[in-house]
């Protein structure tokens, strides 16, 4: 097992099993690109990304651009999640190329506070929402 990652650092992606586990997680879409993330429990290893752009996009030199970009916008977008642990995929579209900078960061603050919300408990059951087990209706009474 690795070794706990400080708490300001950001980590990288790099096997398959990785990138296929966040994409089972929570999706967050916007015209520039999708985020998938996964939260891990009790990792200590801390937020880490992975970037994905498919050859439908471009050419290698544009996807490497869309891909150099994202890697600019991460640390900055990312410094208030650092703490949290979960794996994040970014699959780049090509509007990045011609968006500004800071809307890359907005869009990526938005995405992480998307997708590493905690999951919320499950609603708690309600007495009142199961029908009568003796076949009356509802505020009926046949007395």
């Amino acid at each position: 097992m690795r070794e706990p990652r400080a708490a300001s650092s950001l980590g990288r992606l790099t096997k398959r099993p990785d990138f296929v586990a966040a994409a089972s997680g929570r999706r967050f879409h916007t015209e520039r690109m999708t985020v998938q993330a996964r939260l891990r429990e009790g990792t200590g290893l801390g937020l880490r990304f992975g970037l994905t752009v498919t050859k439908r996009v471009g050419h290698a030199t544009e996807r490497n651009r869309i891909k150099r970009r994202l890697r600019a916008a991460i640390p900055t977008a990312g410094q208030d999640y650092a703490t949290i642990d979960a794996d994040v995929v970014i699959i780049g579209r090509r509007d990045i190329l011609s968006a500004e900078f800071d809307v890359l960061i907005d869009d990526l603050r938005r995405a992480l506070r998307a997708v590493t919300k905690p999951k919320s408990a499950p609603p708690a059951e309600r007495t009142s929402s199961s029908p009568p087990s003796n076949g009356e209706r509802r505020g009926h009474s046949h007395a």
